[in-house]
């Protein structure tokens, strides 16, 4: 009797206990099922990051409207803070991703319409800050992250270009966001609540779609929530080092090219146009690169990427005319279209399973985001001290390019070496 108990008692922790991963077969790589996951996380990414991505309409709004007595740091911080929270957060929703699978991503979705309606309601600056800056940031960690590891799942050789054509809906949602915010802010009678739940409205049945798509490929992973043993990887920490000043110039464009259009005598309404060119620039910028990284290199083609970007946001203060602007505008796009897919596939390649990705992506990105923190705000300080952009483009340009050759050093910690296909 007590054999059959302890047989039956065995029994059941086998039920229990995650099927090992040889009985899987490797990731496909293609397919029905895979390209499904594929099209969800970019239904997420244009639903979250390129919503991220229409904040300098915003801040162009907010500087001439309801938070024009703030000062360009100030308003700066909500959309740096939203953008640091939605990689911290990356910290919490890679892990539960591994451990809980595509479940987490439902009510991710629900509070994710919940802050876009409370953000019509806000008037305030404090408001505005805490569901735009902070709610926002943190569910948009929690969308963006299991999307990010389900996609890592179901592609290996192909992941570099799987991963750019996800975050690529990020720059689909930058292109029609912008653009319809700047007309229904600028020139209709809507007013900033209509304009803002309208948005809402239209990303419903991109996350609807999301939610019955993307889900995991392998078991979840039964080990602690976090994994510090990561950061024993020297690869793995300069490429947290590299993103982090890569991701404190970055954002310089992004946040600030309306304001700098419109300081150069463009229209508004037009100057918010510059953020859907920028954006749709950067989905060749997101999906070519991808490819090619799968080919040459993800590392190389990463660090190719923060450089050029860097060179580009030297150039900033030299686009004078609206012609040169709009040029301007597209291409900066495409450069700084490879830096979140090239940097998430160089990480993603850190993880020794398949299970953990979620998770390394999310303990990296967490980190590096706080470049995106701070870079904004101090760029804030430096067009309200100078008066100007030219410091501006000097700073942000400078800190990307660092970016750039501490990405290139991190090959030093592979065995193809600096030179190699890394």
């Amino acid at each position: 009797m007590v054999g059959e108990l302890e047989a039956k008692g065995r029994f059941e922790v086998a039920l229990d206990d995650p099927p090992p991963l040889e009985n899987f077969e490797p990731a496909p790589d293609g397919g029905l099922e895979a390209w499904l996951v594929a099209a969800g996380g970019c239904c997420l990414f244009f639903c979250c990051l390129g919503f991220s991505n229409s904040f300098g309409n915003f801040a162009e709004y907010y500087m001439t409207h309801e938070l024009r007595a703030e000062s360009p740091d100030s308003i700066a911080w909500i959309g740096s803070l939203s953008a640091f929270l939605q990689f911290a957060a990356g910290m919490v929703g890679g892990p539960l991703f591994d451990r809980y699978g595509a479940k987490v991503i439902q009510p991710a979705a629900l509070l994710y319409v919940f802050s876009m309606m409370m953000l019509s309601l806000c008037k305030q600056y404090l408001q505005v800050m805490l569901v735009q800056g902070v709610l926002q940031g943190i569910v948009m960690g929690l969308l963006q992250f299991p999307a990010f590891a389900a996609v890592s799942q179901y592609f290996d050789k192909k992941r570099a270009a799987a991963l750019g054509i996800i975050v690529s809906g990020s720059s689909v949602g930058g292109i029609i966001i912008p653009i319809a915010v700047s007309k229904m802010l600028n020139g209709s009678d809507l007013g900033f609540g209509w304009t803002v739940r309208i948005v809402g409205f239209v990303m419903l049945p991109f996350l609807a779609f999301a939610i019955f798509t993307v889900k995991a490929r392998l078991p979840s992973r039964p080990t602690s929530f976090w994994l510090p043993g990561a950061y024993k990887n020297k690869k793995y920490d300069i490429l947290i080092v590299s993103l982090f000043f890569t991701f404190m110039g970055t954002f310089t464009p992004l946040f600030y090219i309306p304001s700098y259009a419109v300081s150069r005598g463009m229209d508004a309404t037009l100057a918010g146009y510059l953020s859907a060119i920028l954006n749709g620039a950067s989905t060749f910028g997101r999906i070519i690169p991808g490819v090619l990284a799968d080919k040459y290199g993800r590392i190389n083609v990463y660090t190719l990427g923060a450089i050029a970007t860097a060179i580009v946001i030297f150039c900033m203060n030299s686009a004078e005319s609206n012609a040169a602007l709009i040029v301007y505008s597209v291409v900066v796009g495409f450069t700084s279209g490879t830096i979140i897919s090239g940097a998430s596939a160089a990480m993603s390649s850190c993880a020794s399973s398949g299970q953990d990705m979620g998770t390394y992506m999310g303990m990296g990105m967490s980190i590096s985001a706080l470049g995106g923190l701070i870079g904004p705000p101090l760029n804030g300080v430096l067009l309200k001290h100078y008066g100007g952009f030219l410091e501006v483009s000097i700073f942000s340009g400078s800190v990307c390019l660092l970016g750039g050759i501490i990405a290139l050093l991190s090959k030093l910690a592979t065995p193809q070496g600096l030179l190699g296909r890394a």
